[in-house]
């Protein structure tokens, strides 16, 4: 496990032993939320807002949360950037039925000051250098099945110039910010949040994912009533809003 791995695992477990009884010092039950870093600044904003619990998120990439709670880590909830691993974890009984609750669109970030990437085709030229989510996260699924849309040998060339694959978009974010690539793979919010320091470069409608996030109580949980209150949130309430404001999209094939 890498390091940062190591230390996102290290981030839950602190917040489940430091919930103790379950309470916050203000009386409120304390939610353990374990969440997709893409989802960071919804969920901070959203949690302010939460009026039934307090709320302690944990962020990392939806792969190694999921592989926490098959572990035995029990937040009281999970939010993925994809539909994937909360299907499993409810294959395996682990977790209540997922719901899906937003949905996201892939990019290219690249800094703001400028660059030669302006376009997909731009990563296929020699010297370009990109960074992008590693294969078992969902920013790295998601890249690389953008990839396997483009004829072969173009999407040779662009894996050829991948410098680092990231555990989460945190990672690629941070590679692109601090010019240590050219380019990377993220969603639009994750761009948007950086207030202005990285802008997009669009991909092609005919390339683009369908990115979907699903979230779902975890079974076992201490405040399973205060985790169904906030998915309903996500849905309907607040965290329906403080989606919308960070940028992401209705769930895919919902109405507005």
């Amino acid at each position: 496990m890498s390091s940062r791995r190591s230390l996102a695992l290290l981030a839950v477990i602190t917040a489940l032993a430091a919930i103790g009884c379950g309470s916050s010092g203000g009386g409120k039950p304390t939610l353990v939320v374990s969440a997709a870093a893409s989802l960071k600044d919804a969920f901070d904003q959203y949690a302010q807002k939460f009026p039934q619990a307090s709320v302690r998120a944990s962020y990392a990439g939806s792969d190694e949360l999921a592989a926490q709670i098959e572990q035995g880590v029990k937040p009281d909830l999970f939010a993925s950037a994809n539909t994937k691993f909360p299907h499993q974890l409810f294959q395996k009984g682990l977790v209540e039925k997922p719901v899906i609750f937003a949905g996201n669109r892939l990019v290219i970030a690249v800094r703001a000051s400028g660059g030669k990437v302006t376009s997909l085709a731009d990563l296929e030229k020699p010297g370009t250098t990109i960074a992008m989510g590693s294969p078992t996260v969902p920013v790295g699924t998601y890249t690389r099945q953008v990839l396997s849309g483009l004829p072969k040998a173009d999407g040779a060339k662009v894996l050829a110039n991948v410098r680092s694959n990231e555990p989460d978009v945190a990672g690629v974010i941070g590679k692109v910010a601090q010019g240590a690539v050219d380019a990377g793979f993220v969603y639009i919010t994750d761009v948007d949040a950086t207030d202005g320091k990285l802008k997009a470069v669009e991909l092609p409608k005919s390339l683009q994912p369908q990115v979907a996030y699903g979230v779902a109580v975890v079974k076992g949980a201490k405040h399973p009533k205060q985790a169904r209150q906030f998915i309903n949130g996500l849905l309907h309430g607040a965290g329906r809003k403080a989606l919308e404001a960070a940028g992401f999209e209705p769930p895919p094939g919902a109405g507005s």
